[in-house]
């Protein structure tokens, strides 16, 4: 399996990072470095001299913390789980 995994090198702001990822998920490692790029620049340009870059730097966590809560609300399919278990209990039911 270690075929599967790849070693790669990201650049997290000001800071150079190995990781080992699996190989499926490498553009999602680097999707996210680049959110985390992004986010933290925006942030530099706005607050750079008046906050402190550790402020900044968790300015721009809290932003991605709570898209990742807002949307992980959108994808609970709890609620409909239920109803599907029931429709396929009464369509396996009328099919026998």
């Amino acid at each position: 399996m270690a075929e599967d995994r790849l070693h790669i090198r990201l650049h997290l702001y000001d800071t150079d990072m190995a990781v080992v990822v699996n190989r499926d998920e490498e553009i999602h490692y680097r999707n996210a470095a680049k959110l985390i790029n992004d986010t933290v620049n925006t942030y530099s340009n706005i607050l750079k001299g008046r906050k402190s870059e550790k402020e900044i730097l968790y300015a721009a966590m809290l932003v991605i913390a709570l898209e990742y809560e807002k949307n992980k609300d959108n994808n609970d399919t709890s609620e409909y789980d239920g109803i599907l278990k029931k429709l396929t209990q009464e369509i396996e039911a009328a099919l026998k």
